[in-house]
């Protein structure tokens, strides 16, 4: 299902002219590495993504058809000379949680960032 749903969503984020470099995830999560075309804004980026792909999964495997992807999302913008290391991060996802939950990196990387949150809205 990985790889189908992972080129999909390649495939939405092109169709809305933000070339998408590369998708990866683990079960519980999606990374998307996108640069966002100059005429659409982040959030109307996420909400197509979101809403095309979650119709997309309901019609391809109808025994998920009360899937949803959480309400909440989190972006972070990159330098151009850092996409290679953003790449390679993704690319290592499954091994990175082996050791290291999503929940306690998203913590980590707001911390990092000091970026202002509710943990009430974080997990939905």
């Amino acid at each position: 299902m990985r790889p189908r749903l992972f080129g999909y969503l390649a495939a939405i984020s092109n169709d809305l002219a933000c070339p998408c470099h590369r998708v990866g995830g683990t079960v519980d999560h999606v990374h998307l590495a996108v640069s966002l075309g100059r005429e659409t804004t982040q959030s109307d980026w996420i909400k197509e993504v979101k809403s095309r792909s979650s119709k997309w999964i309901k019609q391809e495997w109808p025994e998920l058809t009360s899937f949803a992807w959480q309400r909440g999302y989190g972006a972070f913008s990159i330098s151009p000379n850092h996409l290679t290391a953003l790449l390679e991060y993704i690319d290592r996802r499954e091994e990175h949680h082996r050791h290291e939950t999503f929940q306690d990196e998203y913590l980590r990387l707001l911390a990092k960032y000091h970026i202002d949150y509710s943990e009430h809205y974080l997990w939905d």
